[in-house]
């Protein structure tokens, strides 16, 4: 055909609106169907809202199915979170879906643990199997023997754990936040009287001082710091300012203004430091301190005697004069926050750092202000009935947890994940008789995993809800395959972020691939089968049935993103948009902003004073909990010293172990995708690496790329070198994720898991993992 400019100007614009055309496809039940055909059949298309489910953020995504198999993911532009962006973890959700090595059906274990030997079975024949195991346990007299580890419950599903638990009889509902970020939470239930993680105005703030928290890493929500960074940087006119104080020179580090490498676990002395500044030279905000605080006086005599910037720079490392001129900045480009996460809070005195960084909020006022630290109101959710309870259940519920959270031991844990190898076998108040899993991989996530495996050996019943064969599902009895998010429904209300509550809609993008189950849906049926009060505690008929009882709050409360005349014009508005989000943050509310005893935000903390009281903590009790202070210091921020294992002659250095950006919480080993990007700042690809600064590794006879022996008190693995500039002289880094023993294919023998050497040491106070306590030395392989 001879090529004119009339007929390329045509053609041109039939291909526009071809591509408009093919863009557009609809949301939701509606199908597209394009002009081109495949072997005469007319594709179709269509566009499923969803909600990923790499980490916790919940993003809004839109799965492109084709002919009932999806294709691509991309972001929800509705959805307030990432408002269509999405993250690298986000854009391989089909690489989960279309995994090889995923479960094709329920097993049975009929070798060894560990042995690798199943028998396939029916659901019928799973459930019956468990329900028996169970309902003997119940009928001895023992259903306090149940353990259950959980990890990421998103929507219905921890209550549906819970509920099973507290209608079987066990007090043992044991959830990760103790080997996550526990420490926050806790920190803020000390100082302003709830115990849930801060939300923050990223939009509108001046000035960030981020304490040891992977803001541009593995932070939540991820896609939504992503976009603050990129608002804070050029998205107005004043240019937000960001001081990364970390252990390393992190991705977020590097995107900052200032880089202050600090010494493991002091993130608290630097704290205390800056608000001895502060307060010397009256930079504090006097409103907010005069009639929000509490304690000011008893805080600023402890702040002003004992942390001095000189004191503090012994402590920490950092100069005292850069301790006084990023206290002085902070103080005075307002609005600001202040705000750490794992790096500060899982040491062995991480709730103390945490509630130090805390308080530079109260001291510059920047709580419930704009471009500061706000509280999110929860969803309006619709209640849920009372669980049903026989005699059984309310004997077993008073027996104290196997794993001692709230006690003496642990007085401000509400689960102590790490612990329960030496709990649940003979050194808790009882052993554990069955254990069942969702979500989780102790056998993996643990440090000094080898407890774990010796645990697992001597649990007589193990039953393990997973789509895939991770190294705790080998050592389990029976497995139940749970179906991926992309197969499921299922409610995701957000962790706080922008100060609103956002639920959104995970819904199946197409069938499921295999004899697979929803684990709720399990759940409903192992009560039915169980009967009695645990059947009738689960008077739903299904998972969605359940969905739709507590989003029937959504719809009675008239506001937000939705508004309809009937529930099912709500619903169907609702899986069309694929996410509800509340009206925007309301400024003021100070019952809900402090809810203390004293309705103030407190320095002192009443609420540590009563726990202690009630429980009768003495001197002997604070010394087994291994803190140092006395009197009052005891409740207010202060520094507790860090506590390592090894000995520093033997051991020379600290491990410090990190998330990267496609680290999915050790599910992100078996995703070709996130393996292909491991290691962006090192060049390492599909394996594990160890940073060594490079005057310490000329020092040690180490180079670059080296195979070496990383070792501790507990035990050794191998891995490569990779000398690193960004590594302090005395500290090492290694990424989670990879070292895998089983979870596929891809995840399979590649690496090494540093859990394998960390020591298990705890905060008590809080009952946290502390992962950043462990010495080692390093030499060649």
């Amino acid at each position: 055909m001879k090529l004119t400019r009339r007929t390329f100007v045509k053609a041109a614009g039939a291909t526009a609106a071809m591509g408009a055309i093919i863009t557009k496809l609809p949301v939701g039940d509606n199908i597209f169907r394009a002009a081109a055909k495949t072997n005469g059949n007319i594709r179709e298309e269509k566009l499923v809202p969803s909600v990923c489910l790499q980490c916790p953020a919940g993003c809004g995504i839109l799965v492109r199915v084709v002919d009932g198999r999806a294709v691509k993911i991309e972001g929800n532009p509705e959805h307030p979170i990432n408002k269509g962006r999405l993250c690298p973890k986000g854009q391989g959700g089909l690489q989960i879906l279309y995994d090889p090595d995923r479960i094709h059906g329920p097993m049975k274990r009929v070798g060894a643990r560990g042995e690798g030997k199943w028998q396939a079975i029916s659901w019928d024949e799973a459930i019956k199997t468990v329900a028996t195991e169970l309902t003997n346990i119940r009928d001895a007299g023992e259903p306090h023997s149940l353990v259950f580890l959980s990890g990421r419950n998103r929507g219905q599903m921890g209550g549906i754990i819970g509920r099973f638990l507290a209608a079987y009889g066990s007090p043992n509902d044991v959830g990760h936040s103790s080997i996550c970020a526990d420490g926050s939470p806790q920190a803020i239930q000390l100082t302003q009287g709830f115990k849930a993680y801060s939300a923050y105005d990223w939009d509108n703030t001046n000035y960030l001082l981020c304490f040891g928290g992977s803001f541009l890493e593995a932070w939540r929500p991820t896609t939504r710091l992503l976009r603050a960074f990129g608002n804070m940087r050029r998205g107005r006119p004043i240019r937000g300012k960001i001081v990364q104080i970390d252990t390393r020179f992190s991705i977020s580090a590097a995107k900052a203004d200032e880089w202050v490498p600090i010494q493991p676990g002091t993130d608290g002395a630097l704290a205390l430091g800056m608000a001895h500044v502060i307060i010397k030279e009256k930079l504090y905000n006097q409103d907010f301190v005069t009639q929000r605080t509490l304690g000011f006086e008893d805080f600023s005599k402890l702040v002003l005697e004992e942390y001095s910037p000189e004191a503090v720079s012994t402590i920490t490392g950092i100069p005292a004069e850069t301790i006084v001129r990023i206290a002085r900045e902070f103080a005075t480009t307002q609005p600001g926050i202040a705000a750490g996460e794992r790096g500060a809070s899982m040491q062995t005195n991480g709730v103390y750092n945490r509630a130090a960084i805390h308080s530079l909020n109260a001291l510059v006022g920047s709580i419930d202000v704009p471009g500061g630290v706000l509280v999110q109101p929860g969803e309006p959710y619709k209640g849920m009935p009372a669980v049903k309870q026989d005699d059984i259940a309310k004997a077993g519920l008073n027996k104290p947890r196997i794993d001692y959270a709230g006690t003496k031991k642990y007085p401000l844990a509400g689960k102590v994940y790490q612990g329960i190898p030496e709990f649940a076998t003979g050194q808790g108040p009882y052993k554990a008789k069955a254990l069942m899993m969702y979500y989780t991989n102790p056998l993996f996530s643990t440090p000094d995993v080898n407890r774990m495996y010796e645990a697992f050996k001597q649990i007589p019943f193990i039953v393990n809800f997973t789509p895939y064969m991770s190294e705790s599902a080998q050592y389990s009895d029976i497995i139940l395959p749970d179906r991926t998010y992309l197969e499921r429904w299922q409610d995701d209300p957000i962790y706080p972020s922008d100060g609103y509550a956002v639920v959104g809609l995970r819904q199946p993008v197409a069938e499921p691939l295999y004899n697979t189950m929803d684990s709720a849906e399990v759940f409903f049926k192992l009560a039915k089968a169980m009967g009695g009060t645990i059947a009738e505690s689960f008077p739903w008929d299904s998972h969605l049935d359940l969905i739709k009882s507590r989003i029937q709050g959504l719809y009675e409360a008239k506001r937000g993103s939705i508004v309809a005349n009937s529930f099912d014009e709500f619903w169907e508005e609702f899986k069309k948009k694929g996410v509800w989000s509340d009206v925007p943050y309301t400024f003021g509310n100070w019952k809900r902003v402090l809810p203390t005893p004293s309705g103030k935000f407190e320095f002192v903390f009443g609420y540590l004073e009563k726990k202690f009281k009630d429980l009768k903590i003495t001197d002997e009790d604070l010394t087994a909990l291994k803190i140092t202070a006395r009197g009052k210091k005891v409740y207010m921020p202060h520094y507790e010293p860090p506590r390592y294992a090894g000995d520093e002659k033997q051991f020379p250095l600290l491990l410090n172990t990190y998330k990267l950006m496609p680290h999915a919480e050790g599910r992100g080993a078996n995703v070709p995708f996130w393996q292909e990007i491991m290691g962006v700042h090192t060049g390492v690809k599909w394996d594990s690496w160890v940073e060594i600064n490079p005057d310490t590794g000329h020092k040690i006879g180490i180079e670059d790329g080296d195979w070496v022996w990383v070792e501790s008190i507990v035990g050794k693995i191998k891995t490569r070198a990779k000398l690193y500039a960004g590594a302090m002289p005395n500290v090492v880094n290694m990424p989670f994720e990879q070292g895998h023993k089983d979870y596929g294919r891809w995840a399979k023998e590649r690496g090494a898991n540093p859990n394998w050497i960390l020591v298990n040491e705890t905060d008590h106070l809080g009952g946290l993992a502390a992962f950043f306590s462990t010495r080692v030395k390093i030499y060649k392989a």
